[in-house]
C-alpha cells in the first residue's frame, strides 16, 4: 500500500532530499520514496508499506534510476521479511517490474540472499528480516561510496581528455542523487567538474519522452547552482556541429560483458554524434551496472513503455488514456522504447568506483570486474 504526503522543498540542496529511506513508525517499518514523477513542480512522498506498492512506484517511474532501483529492490525484500510477507514471492515481483536495469535484480538477490541464509542459520524469521534489511543498508552506503569515488574517477578522465578547464558537458536522462545511494554517476562528475570550477556549461537534454532531463536534471543542476542550458534531444547536433560540446556524459541501465551500454533512449545517437565531431563519450556507472550474464548489446532486453507517454503531455486533470493531454491523433500508434544500446566502439570510457577502462572491450571490463575492491577514502578526503 502506498500513501502519498506532500512535502516542501525548501532551500534543501539536491544531496540533503533523501531519495529513499527506511523508517519504523509504530505501525511497522515503511519505505518512503520521494516521487520522482511529481518532480519539479512538487515534492510528495510515497510511503510503500508492503512489496506490491514498491512494484508499483519502479514500473510508474516514482522511483528510478538503475543505482537507486538496486537499493529500493534491496530494501523492498527486507520489508516483505519484516512484515511477514512471501519473501521469494516479492523478490519474483520486484525484479520483473523493470527488465533492462540490471541493478534491481543485484539489489534483490543480494537480500534474498541474506535473508535465506540467516533464516537457515537461525530458523528465526525476525533474524532473517534484520539480515535482509542489513543487507540493504550496506547496498545504501557502498553505493554512496561508489557515488563519490566515481566522481573522482571521471574529473580526473575529464581534465585528462580535455585542455584549459571550463569544460562544457551534454548529459542526458538524470543521473544524479536522485537515481543514487550520493551524488550520482555521470552527473556527480559534472558536479565534482563544477565545485573544482572547471565546469563552463552543462548542456541537459530534454530527454523524451518522459523529460526526466527537464524535470530531473535540470531541477538538480539548478539547486546545485551549475550553469546549464536545456534544450531538446533534437538540437544537440546543432550543438555539435557549433563545436560547443567538450564532452558527453551517460549513465547507464546495464553494461553488457562485451562493452555494450543500455542508457535511457536517444544516447546512442549522442555517441554516433560525439563519434562524428570527435568528441569524448563516457559513460559512468558503479560495477552492478555490469552484467556479466548479458554478453553483447544484442542480448540486453529493452522495456518498451506505454504509448500515451509518446502521444499525450502529463497533466493530472486532463483525460486522456494515461491522465495527459492529447498531442496526437486519436488512436496513433507510438514506438515507445525506455532505452537504445551504444556498442562499445562508440564509448570512449567507463568510469566506475574501481577506476576507467578505456578503450572498451570485454576483456577490460572483465579485468576490472575481477579487482579487489579497493578502501573507499577516508570522511575527510
Amino acid at each position: 500500500m502506498v500513501d502519498q504526503q506532500a512535502r516542501t522543498g525548501g532551500d534543501r540542496r539536491p544531496t540533503e532530499i533523501p531519495a529513499i529511506r527506511w523508517e519504523e513508525p509504530p505501525e511497522g517499518p515503511v519505505l518512503v520514496l520521494l516521487d520522482q514523477t511529481r518532480l519539479p513542480a512538487e515534492e510528495v512522498e510515497l510511503v510503500c508499506t508492503d512489496a506490491a506498492a514498491l512494484v508499483e512506484a519502479i514500473r510508474s517511474l516514482a522511483v528510478r534510476g538503475a543505482p537507486l532501483l538496486g537499493i529500493a529492490g534491496a530494501y523492498g525484500v527486507a520489508l516483505a521479511a519484516a512484515r511477514g510477507f512471501d519473501v521469494a514471492e516479492a523478490a519474483r515481483a520486484l525484479e520483473e517490474a523493470r527488465p533492462t536495469a540490471v541493478n534491481l535484480s543485484v539489489g534483490v538477490r543480494r537480500a534474498q540472499a541474506a535473508h535465506q541464509e540467516a533464516l537457515a542459520r537461525t530458523g528465526d524469521p525476525t533474524a532473517a528480516a534484520v539480515a535482509a534489511l542489513a543487507a540493504a543498508r550496506a547496498l545504501h552506503q557502498e553505493d554512496a561510496e561508489a557515488s563519490a569515488r566515481m566522481a573522482a574517477h571521471g574529473l580526473a578522465l575529464l581534465d585528462e581528455l580535455l585542455s584549459g578547464g571550463g569544460h562544457r558537458i551534454l548529459t542526458h536522462c538524470n543521473t544524479g542523487s536522485l537515481v543514487s545511494g550520493g551524488e550520482g554517476t555521470a552527473f556527480a562528475v559534472a558536479l565534482a567538474a563544477h565545485r573544482a570550477g572547471r565546469l563552463r556549461r552543462l548542456w541537459v537534454d530534454e530527454t523524451r519522452p518522459l523529460l526526466q532531463g527537464a524535470r530531473l536534471t535540470a531541477y538538480e543542476a539548478a539547486r546545485s547552482g551549475m550553469a546549464y542550458t536545456l534544450l531538446t534531444d533534437n538540437a544537440a547536433g546543432s550543438l555539435f556541429a557549433a563545436g560547443e560540446v567538450d564532452a558527453v556524459l551517460i549513465g547507464a541501465d546495464r553494461i553488457a560483458a562485451d562493452g555494450s551500454v543500455a542508457n535511457k533512449v536517444g544516447s546512442y545517437p549522442l555517441a554516433v554524434l560525439a563519434r562524428y565531431h570527435h568528441v569524448p563519450f563516457i559513460v559512468v556507472a558503479p560495477l552492478t551496472t555490469v552484467d556479466p550474464d548479458t554478453p553483447d548489446g544484442a542480448s540486453i532486453e529493452v522495456e518498451q513503455r506505454p504509448g500515451f507517454e509518446v502521444t499525450e503531455v502529463a497533466a493530472p486533470q486532463a483525460a486522456g488514456a494515461g491522465g495527459g493531454i492529447p498531442v496526437a491523433p486519436l488512436g496513433t500508434q507510438a514506438y515507445n522504447p525506455a532505452f537504445d544500446v551504444t556498442p562499445p566502439e562508440l564509448v570512449t570510457a567507463i568510469v566506475t568506483e574501481e577506476g576507467v577502462v578505456s578503450p572498451v572491450t570485454a576483456e577490460a571490463l572483465a579485468e576490472l570486474c575481477a579487482r579487489p575492491p579497493a578502501e573507499a577514502p577516508p570522511a575527510s578526503a
